[in-house]
Formats: C-alpha cells, sequence, structure tokens
C-alpha cells in the first residue's frame, strides 16, 4: 500500500512538472466532450453557451445568452457550418465558410478553432517563446484545480493573447478557467467551463449539420 501511494504521488508530480503537456496527451485520448461555456469580456459583455465536440472536429454550440435558441454546427470534412438562428427546424438555416463575416467574433475566434484542443495549441505555442509559471491551488466551480500562468515575451503574442492564466482540474487536467491578456496587460476576457463531461455517447442528431 505504501508503494501504491508512493507511485501514485510520483506520477501526479510527474505530470504537474510539465501540465500543458500532460493536459494536451489526455485531451488527444478523448474521443469528445460536451460542458456549459460562460465567458465575460473586460467591457463585462457575457455569453453562455452549451457546447459539444467530437473528433475529428465536429462542433455545435447552443447559445443561451444572448440570442438564446441559435445553434451551430460545424462540419470538419465539408468545412462548413450550418446556422439555425431560431432553432434547428426553423427556418432559415444558413450554410456559411468558418471565416464568413457573419460569424467573425470581436475578438477573433473561430468555431473551428474554438476546441480545447486549439486553446492548449495556444498555450503551447506561447511557452515556446515565453514562460510557464505556477499560480498554486485553488477551487474553481467546486472541484480543486491547479493554476498555470502563460506568458510570452514583450513582442510575442499569440491569437491576439500575449498572457494566459489556466485552471486545469487537478484529476483531469482538463481547463476549468482561462483568463487573456493582450499586450501590456489588458484584460480580453475570462471563460469558465462547468458540467463537463468527456467521451459522452451523442445522439446521431448532434451534429447533424
Amino acid at each position: 500500500m505504501r508503494w501504491g501511494l508512493l507511485l501514485a504521488l510520483a506520477l501526479t508530480a510527474e505530470a504537474m512538472a510539465d501540465p500543458l503537456d500532460e493536459a494536451q496527451a489526455r485531451f488527444q485520448a478523448l474521443g469528445g466532450y460536451q460542458l456549459i461555456l460562460r465567458s465575460t469580456a473586460a467591457d463585462g459583455q457575457r455569453q453562455q453557451l452549451r457546447y459539444f465536440f467530437r473528433r475529428p472536429g465536429w462542433v455545435r454550440m447552443e447559445f443561451l445568452e444572448p440570442h438564446r435558441g441559435l445553434v451551430l454546427v460545424y462540419d470538419p470534412e465539408a468545412q462548413r457550418i450550418s446556422l439555425w438562428p431560431f432553432g434547428p427546424g426553423r427556418w432559415p438555416r444558413l450554410r456559411l465558410a468558418p471565416d464568413s463575416p457573419l460569424l467573425r467574433e470581436r475578438h477573433g475566434h473561430r468555431i473551428d478553432r474554438s476546441d480545447v484542443g486549439a486553446l492548449l495549441e495556444n498555450l503551447q505555442a506561447l511557452r515556446a517563446r515565453g514562460r510557464l509559471s505556477p499560480l498554486g491551488e485553488a477551487a474553481v466551480g467546486g472541484r480543486q484545480a491547479s493554476g498555470w500562468e502563460i506568458a510570452g515575451d514583450a513582442s510575442t503574442s499569440v491569437a491576439g493573447v500575449q498572457r494566459y492564466r489556466v485552471w486545469f482540474a487537478r484529476d483531469t487536467l482538463f481547463p476549468l478557467q482561462v483568463e487573456s491578456f493582450g499586450p501590456g496587460g489588458a484584460p480580453i476576457e475570462t471563460v469558465t467551463m462547468d458540467e463537463i463531461e468527456t467521451n459522452p455517447v451523442f445522439s446521431a442528431q448532434v451534429f447533424a449539420p
């Protein structure tokens, strides 16, 4: 029992020594996930939605705030987005490219680059030209989490972000909260992820384009 405990502690310490690599490896092992995403911009604008992801890159967003009822589904094979302003089955349905001006988000986020894997790639890219620093332990959404700051040097930013503060769940290393800052330290937005379910069984209708 003692050796088993020591081994578990050693493995945990090793994982947390390089949390980005371990978080990315665990994400790559997932077939999909679903969650509630809440974001608050620096000016106070809020957004809340149900988010669904399935490999190799299917995405579904169900907006709760604002534009309640709006649904988007991204088809990675066709590289097209189906948009229902008033919900699936209701007219109209639009078919759009991921870079369509109608889908342009003010922070530059794209639906085809909105999943956790894309976030982890950005964190890795910023760390490669900056630093990774621990923030300690905290409770986020009722879960134990470890915080890390990833900051590029003064001339480095990735997707407009110069610094991230990320809180990973201790047990899964899935991100629970992400704070982003632009050059000069100006806050961009805070994103929290709740009701996370990994490897769920999706019905055929979830990603029907």
